[in-house]
This record gives structure tokens, C-alpha cells and sequence, in this order.
């Protein structure tokens, strides 16, 4: 996908920062759409679709958190990319970022050769993944890589998108133990720099929006996928 087919939305009440941020992106090619609070920024996603949101986290009206998981309410934004952009770097607000179904977390200020750098990781996870294509079932539910989504008892359940990733990755490894270092450089990739608890929120996700115990934890390793 060439950077003139991609969205991105930028949302923050300080101008100062939406001009920063916007030049910056369109200079790489990117179509840029801008909103100054979460409300508006809601309308312009439903609208336009966008492929990655970067919201501010402290806003008026309708602040960062809020409107990500408004976001994550609406099936057609469900493969959207979302981050945080916050001068707030504490490791609470990272946890509270990914429990709103945020993908990454980039603390500003920020320079504006890093910023692309960490966009451009971002995005490449939206392409398409040769073979990725296809429909595997386990004991309980269906993971359908076509729609990105989980088929359970005939009912559709859809997870982020580095939910999605992580799950298929741990199933694929399915019976082996898998280190937290993997997980890292194959569903996230070296490039991206997130939260140690990172990991450990998505898998709380995961396990609570299927309601499984396939997943199970190896303390101070990482993670097994196992059918019961």
C-alpha cells in the first residue's frame, strides 16, 4: 500500500501540534485529516475510515481514552491502527492506553524523523502477509485471517488488531512455550518500543472477550497456546 492510499487522523486540541504533526506526515505522502477534540474525531472516522488514529490523551470534551474506545465500538474500524501521542509517560497510562484498544503509545515531544520512523512501523502492519490468507479451526472457535475476526458458537467476535496478531501467533506455536522476546519481534517487531506490561494486557483481552483458558501463562518465560 503506497503512502498516498493511507488515512491518518490526527486528534489534539493544541493546533500547534496538529500543524507539527500534519506537515510532517503529509511530507511523506500520507492524506492527513485533522480534529481538536474526540467528538469530532469520531465523525471523521466513521466518515473517511481512517488507517491509523493518533490521539492525544488529555482533550476536552471527549478526552484520548474515551474516544478509542468509542472507536473500538464501530465493526468497520475494527482493523484501524490506533496510538496514543501524550507528553504523559508513566507506565499506568501506557497500561490504560492498551486496556482502551490502543496498538502503541509514542510520547511527545517527539522529533519529527523519529515520528515518521514509528508511523511507518505502525503501518506496516496493516499490509498483507503472503499465505495469511485462510481459515483455522480449533476446539471452540474459528479464526477467520480473511475478516480478521473470531467466529465462537456461531457468533462473531472481533479483536484489535495486535490481538488478532498475538492470537494467531501463539496458535501457531500451538503446544510450544513462547518467550516474551518473540512475541515482541514477531507481533509487535523490533522496531517498536512499547510497555513491559504490554503483553500481558492484550492476553487479558483475549482470554476475556473468548472466554477461554487455552492461553496459559509460563512465569518468567512467556506464554503457551494449548487445546484443551
Amino acid at each position: 500500500m503506497e503512502n498516498s492510499e493511507i488515512t491518518i487522523l490526527l486528534v489534539d486540541d493544541e493546533p500547534d501540534i496538529l500543524e507539527f504533526l500534519g506537515y510532517n506526515l503529509e511530507r511523506e505522502g500520507y492524506k492527513v485529516l485533522k480534529a481538536k477534540n474526540g467528538q469530532k474525531a469520531l465523525k471523521l472516522a466513521k466518515q473517511h475510515k481512517p488507517q491509523l488514529v493518533i490521539l492525544d490523551v488529555m482533550m476536552p470534551v471527549m478526552d484520548g481514552m474515551e474516544t478509542c474506545l468509542e472507536i473500538r465500538k464501530i465493526p468497520d474500524l475494527a482493523d484501524t491502527l490506533i496510538t496514543f501521542l501524550t507528553a504523559r509517560g508513566e507506565d499506568y497510562s501506557q497500561i490504560t492506553g492498551f486496556e482502551s484498544g490502543a496498538d502503541d503509545y509514542i510520547t511527545k515531544p517527539i522529533k519529527p524523523k523519529l515520528l515518521v520512523s514509528r508511523i511507518q512501523a505502525l503501518l506496516r502492519r496493516i499490509k498483507e502477509v503472503p499465505g495469511n490468507a485462510g481459515i483455522i479451526t480449533l476446539k471452540g472457535f474459528t479464526i477467520d485471517k480473511n475478516r480478521y475476526v473470531i467466529i465462537k458458537e456461531d457468533k462473531v467476535i472481533t479483536l484489535v488488531r495486535m490481538e488478532f496478531e498475538l492470537l494467531q501467533f501463539l496458535v501457531s506455536r500451538q503446544g510450544n512455550v513462547v518467550t516474551r522476546e518473540e512475541i515482541f519481534e514477531n507481533v509487535w517487531g523490533d522496531d517498536i518500543v512499547v510497555g513491559e506490561r504490554t503483553i500481558d494486557v492484550h492476553i487479558r483481552r483475549i482470554r476475556e472477550k473468548l472466554s477461554i483458558d487455552s492461553i496459559i501463562t509460563i512465569k518468567g518465560i512467556g506464554y503457551k497456546f494449548f487445546e484443551g
